[in-house]
């Protein structure tokens, strides 16, 4: 019984180690493959140009692995003192890529580190950044990734400090970038260069565009002219004129930038640029550039397609259909001038009284009295929907006369008699259209007894003469393509210096009757807000 048992123990000891070595080569075999990660972050490429590593993350398409197709791709460009993980944590660029992706097709989203170099070379030539990243960045990830090579499948996008580098890069390598989306850039006008605090100047323009303590016009160095889009885009010459494709977006309550975006599109438009503007309501904040990548995106797909951006506004809204009893047709006492008063649903059934919105309407010479149907309906369907509150809506058809704000008084205190209006406070809105809009600035202050808010659409007015009193709230709103668009950013910026109330809004349009119609409907909030403000 022993030797048996003898020889079982042996065999079992020369079993063991092929056992082992069985498990290795299996373990060796269902090693698991490593998941595809479509964001990567942590890269970098050594540049022997800056003499150091420069950091940057890609995120890829979902369908990147499973394919053999080239992408085009989009360079995001951070602000001053981010790095380049700001797109993708504060930015969500992940999120944001696969909700818009039907906009924009697969595309690949490269996120370099910019340090705070504005993304250029150093005036001194002893940080050559742009070099950098053009020379060396690009063709390290056409290398690694299955990049689309061309421009026009090339875009670059940023905020901030990165707004303005994605304008420098495409402006000045059209072989590069054909399309900039430039999210609140930063940057100076001559104007506001000259006049920014020596400490900032020192530490945020200085070490890039020029020495470090230069003040006054010392400061107009002639690298800062070179790189300064008021002036290479006035150069007939310049690289800026290649045909790229701009997109320019800015909140209305930026600090400085709002005024260095206005004055950036009063260029290209003076320079007849083919670009799209936008303001909105916001600040310097992602809340504000998340809203932004909608639109952006849109863009961008238009322009890897080589499909032309819509240069029309936003179709018309709904309306309602005016019914008899609706608008009742008057004369101002004393005057020729002619108004119509919309009464809302159910007027004639109650006791109650209403708000009260006034506006003086530029109609189209081809068809004024469709225009003036077109507005009371738009007006009564957003009463029907809620959007605005149960309200009385007096349209004054601009014939050519200039009125005065007596006849405006006179208007509301006739008004006051035929319906049942609320008599406390502050109780209405006045608003204008084209050049229906000439005299209301200048006569407004008179009015800020009567109105809450002023309201100017495209308005042509007398920049000479522009509102002293604080009582009203403004609201400005023009299209890109709208006609006083020198005038809008003259009244803009006495608003905003001055601490006046105001909102600003540029929208994507023409000089229309169809855009303005668009402007009033989208402005519901402010209305509502300012008709119900006792």
């Amino acid at each position: 019984m022993k030797a048996p048992a003898r020889c079982f123990y042996l065999l079992s000891l020369a079993l063991i180690p092929m056992s082992f070595s069985g498990c290795d080569r299996t373990r060796e075999h269902d090693e698991p493959v490593p998941a595809f990660e479509r964001l990567q972050t942590g890269q970098s490429v050594n540049s022997s140009i800056l003499k150091r590593p420069i950091g940057y993350a890609v995120l890829l398409p979902a369908e990147y692995e499973n394919t053999t197709k080239s992408y085009p791709v989009v360079y995001l460009l951070h602000g001053f003192g981010d790095n380049e993980k700001a797109w993708y944590q504060g930015g969500n660029i992940r999120y944001h890529a696969d909700l818009y992706a039907a906009e924009t097709g697969p595309v690949i989203y490269v996120m370099p580190q910019g340090f705070n170099t504005y993304w250029v070379n150093k005036y001194n030539g002893n940080y050559p950044f742009m070099d950098m990243l053009t020379q060396e960045l690009m063709p390290h990830i056409d290398s690694l990734y299955r990049t689309e090579g061309h421009a026009s499948q090339r875009a670059v996008m940023g905020y901030s400090m990165g707004g303005y580098g994605a304008l420098i890069l495409a402006a000045k390598n059209p072989e590069l970038f054909g399309t900039a989306v430039v999210l609140s850039m930063s940057f100076r006008t001559d104007e506001q260069y000259l006049a920014e605090p020596q400490s900032v100047y020192d530490v945020q323009w200085g070490p890039v565009f020029g020495s470090p303590g230069k003040s006054g016009n010392d400061r107009l160095s002639p690298y800062f002219l070179e790189y300064s889009p008021f002036h290479f885009f006035t150069n007939p010459n310049d690289p800026a004129l290649s045909g790229q494709r701009y997109f320019i977006d800015c909140g209305d309550d930026e600090e400085s930038l709002s005024e260095t975006n206005n004055a950036l599109h009063l260029i290209l438009r003076q320079e007849n640029i083919n670009h799209e503007y936008r303001v909105r309501n916001g600040a310097h904040t992602w809340d504000y550039w998340h809203k932004s990548l909608p639109e952006a995106f849109r863009f961008m797909g238009a322009a890897f397609r080589n499909q032309n951006y819509p240069g029309e506004g936003e179709p018309a809204p709904l309306t309602a259909t005016l019914s008899h009893g609706d608008v009742h047709d008057f004369t101002i006492s004393g005057t020729a001038q002619p108004y119509r008063v919309l009464t809302p649903e159910g007027y004639a059934l109650e006791t109650r009284t209403y708000p009260l919105f006034v506006f003086l309407h530029d109609r189209p010479l081809s068809d004024p009295e469709g225009a003036s149907e077109n507005l009371l309906a738009l007006m009564k369907g957003n009463i029907l929907g809620m959007r605005l509150p149960q309200s009385l809506f007096v349209e004054i058809p601009y014939t050519g006369s200039t009125l005065s704000a007596n006849d405006i008084i006179q208007l509301t205190e006739e008004i006051k008699q035929n319906f049942r209006v609320n008599t406390g406070g502050r109780y209405a809105v006045i608003g204008a259209n084209g050049n229906a809009g000439s005299s209301l600035t200048g006569m407004a202050g008179s009015l800020s007894e009567i109105f809450t808010a002023c309201m100017l659409f495209d308005a042509g007015f007398d920049c000479s003469v522009l509102p002293e009193s604080k009582e009203l709230k403004w609201y400005l709103d023009i299209t890109d393509e709208g006609t006083n668009a020198l005038a809008y950013h003259t009244l803009f910026m006495h608003l905003k210096k001055g601490n006046f109330p105001h909102e600003y809004r540029v929208r994507q349009g023409l000089a229309t009757h169809s855009d303005f119609l668009s402007g009033i409907n989208n402005a519901t909030v402010f209305i509502k807000d300012n008709l119900l403000k006792q």
